[in-house]
């Protein structure tokens, strides 16, 4: 068999068309998974913001309900205080809570 001039350049050419194009199939399979992971980190960033803004709400919650609190325990302490010093005047005028709950019984008899 002969050596054909003509046959080895077609192959040639065929075998270089081919590595382009499997070249060019390559490129677009890289940009189509460049694509899908610039959406995926759209995606993630999106997210992210999401759980921020719910966390702000979650932390400002947070905060208003702890000065709530403090509040209710700053009334508390007053009203005790308060108790403690009405308690103090009943007793030095004879207030004894064990007469006063036997009269109040006997009221509602």
């Amino acid at each position: 068999m002969k050596h054909d001039p003509e046959v080895s350049r077609e192959m040639e050419q065929s075998s270089t068309n081919m590595l382009k194009d499997e070249l060019r199939l390559s490129e677009e399979e890289a940009q189509k998974k460049q694509q899908r992971a610039d959406l995926a980190l759209l995606e993630a960033k999106r997210m992210t913001s999401q759980y921020q803004k719910e966390a702000e709400k979650c932390n400002y919650g947070m905060d208003s309900c702890e000065e709530a609190r403090e509040k209710a325990e700053d009334v508390v302490e007053e009203q005790r205080k308060l108790t403690a010093i009405w308690e103090l005047r009943a007793r030095e005028r004879g207030w004894r809570e064990g007469i006063m709950r036997s009269h109040a019984n006997q009221n509602l008899e």
